[in-house]
């Protein structure tokens, strides 16, 4: 009645059929969870990041460049370090 060829072509599309439907719950969720983790985080709210380590680093940087432009200065005028 039917032939082994069938049968297997048929179970393979069944199959890729039960994992395609399987990948896109799994995807469905998974933006489901990063949505809530979205609404979850302070910046959603409204509420500013806390800006006192951004702050120190800046004024490292700036002391960093500084001191480069006093030794480039240091540099054109002649004058060792």
């Amino acid at each position: 009645m039917f032939e082994p060829t069938i049968i297997i072509a048929a179970a393979a599309l069944i199959g890729l059929a039960v994992v395609t439907a399987g990948l896109l719950i799994g995807w469905r969720e998974w933006l489901a969870l990063k949505r809530q983790e979205l609404e979850r985080s302070p910046l959603a709210s409204g509420s500013r990041p806390e800006e006192g380590s951004s702050l120190g680093a800046a004024r490292i940087e700036i002391s960093d460049l500084k001191e480069r432009i006093r030794k480039l200065e240091a540099i054109a005028s002649g004058v060792d370090l």
